[in-house]
């Protein structure tokens, strides 16, 4: 098995509470009790990206809003889990 970036889930609150690296055997060493262990790099996360459009009077690329996105391996510590993917716990940026 690889050794790889785990995120650690606690199920009762579904908040990603630590990551680590493990090869996910559970022969060799065994998760906290009550934690969901799932790959990071493969792990769907939902994270703000900005919407950019081209400022008509001085042609740069400006941002005009903020979108959640889905982007595998984004998921950090305090996103929280909803079943299918880790979001973000920040709030929403301001333009």
């Amino acid at each position: 098995m690889t050794t790889q970036n785990y995120l650690m889930i606690n199920q009762t609150t579904n908040i990603v509470e630590n990551t680590c690296m493990w090869d996910g055997n559970p022969n060799t060493w065994q998760p906290p009790e009550n934690t969901l262990m799932l790959v990071q790099a493969t792990t769907p996360a939902m994270i703000w990206q900005d919407v950019r459009e081209i400022d008509p009077v001085t042609g740069k690329s400006v941002v005009v809003d903020y979108v959640l996105s889905q982007i595998n391996g984004a998921a950090c510590i305090g996103f929280s889990w909803n079943g299918t993917a880790c979001v973000t716990n920040e709030p929403k940026p301001q333009v």
